[in-house]
C-alpha cells in the first residue's frame, strides 16, 4: 500500500509539473515572447491586409504600411528580424478574440484604445492618433461632416469597429448605417453608388483616397480622437513595457516619421507629433 501511495504521489507532482511548465510556456507575457524569439520561432502579429498606408497584403505577398513598419520595428526591439514574423490578418471582430486565445503574439491595426476594450486585452502605446473622418465620392457637396448625414443617406462602417459604434451612439437618427466586413467593401460599395458615404479613422480614408485619386476625397471634419494601441493579451505587464521602449525609439530616431511620411505623406495627409505614451 506504502508504494502504491508513493507512486501516486509522484505521478501526480509530475502531471503538476507538466501543468505548471504549459502554463509557463504559453501566453503572451513579456518572457514567454523573448523565449521564442531567442529559441528561433517565429512571432505572429495582427495586422490589417485591406488598409493602403497602413496595413496592406500586397499582390506579390508582401506587406507595406505604418502599421507593418510599426511591427517590424517592435519585433527587431524584442531580437526578430523580417523574416522571424508571421502577419496574421486581424479583422475588426476578430481582434480580441485572437489575443484572449494567443492566437497572435500581438496586433498592430488600427486598433484605438477604449476603456471596453480594456477590459478585455491589454494596449501598449499609444503609437499615433487619428480622427474618425468621412470618405465621399470627389463630385459630393451634399455631405459636409457628420451633421449633414441625416435623410437617410446610407453610411458604411465596418463591424466591431469604434467608428460603427460611434455613429449608432451620436448620428444614428436618420442616418441609414451599412456594416461590412472589410473597409475595401465599403469603399467598392462607395464608387458603385451602393452607399453615400464611408466612416473611419482619417488615416484609413488617406489611404483609400490615395488609391482612388479624383475619384474619392476625405472631407476633412475629424469628429473623434483614436489613441492606436499595440494589442496585447490581458496580463502581458512585462510585453507592454518593451513595446513602449520600443515605441519611444521608433519616434526618437526619426523612423516614425518616415514611416508616415512615406506611407500616407503621397496622400496629403499631415504628420502630427507623436503621441504621449500612456498605456
Amino acid at each position: 500500500m506504502r508504494k502504491r501511495s508513493v507512486a501516486t504521489g509522484i505521478a501526480a507532482i509530475a502531471v503538476l509539473a507538466g501543468s505548471l511548465a504549459a502554463c509557463s510556456s504559453s501566453g503572451t507575457s513579456g518572457t514567454s515572447v523573448t523565449d521564442k524569439v531567442q529559441s528561433g520561432k517565429k512571432l505572429v502579429v495582427g495586422i490589417k491586409f485591406d488598409q493602403p498606408g497602413l496595413g496592406k497584403k500586397n499582390p506579390d505577398g508582401t506587406f507595406s504600411g505604418f502599421d507593418v513598419d510599426v511591427a517590424k520595428y517592435i519585433a527587431k526591439q524584442l531580437g526578430a528580424n523580417d523574416a522571424s514574423i508571421t502577419f496574421k490578418e486581424a479583422k475588426s471582430a476578430d481582434r480580441e478574440t485572437f489575443l484572449e486565445h494567443g492566437d497572435v503574439d500581438f496586433i498592430v491595426a488600427t486598433y484605438s484604445i477604449t476603456d471596453a476594450r480594456k477590459q478585455k486585452v491589454d494596449f501598449a502605446g499609444p503609437y499615433f492618433v487619428a480622427h474618425q473622418d468621412l470618405l465621399v465620392k470627389s463630385d459630393n457637396t451634399t455631405i459636409t461632416g457628420p451633421e449633414s448625414l441625416s435623410g437617410n443617406k446610407k453610411l458604411c462602417s465596418v463591424k466591431g469597429s469604434t467608428s460603427a459604434q460611434k455613429v449608432k451612439d451620436n448620428y444614428a437618427k436618420g442616418v441609414q448605417l451599412q456594416e461590412y466586413g472589410t473597409y475595401s467593401d465599403c469603399v467598392d460599395a462607395l464608387i458603385s453608388g451602393a452607399v453615400d458615404a464611408v466612416t473611419t479613422d482619417d488615416t484609413i480614408l488617406a489611404g483609400y483616397a490615395a488609391q482612388h485619386p479624383g475619384q474619392l476625397r476625405v472631407v476633412g471634419k475629424g469628429f473623434s480622437d483614436e489613441n492606436y494601441g499595440v494589442g496585447l493579451k490581458k496580463g502581458s505587464t512585462d510585453l507592454k513595457a518593451q513595446i513602449d521602449t520600443a515605441i519611444r525609439k521608433m519616434e526618437s530616431d526619426g523612423a516614425w516619421q518616415a514611416s508616415l511620411e512615406k506611407n500616407l505623406g503621397p496622400a496629403g495627409y499631415k504628420i502630427p507629433s507623436p503621441p504621449a505614451i500612456t498605456e
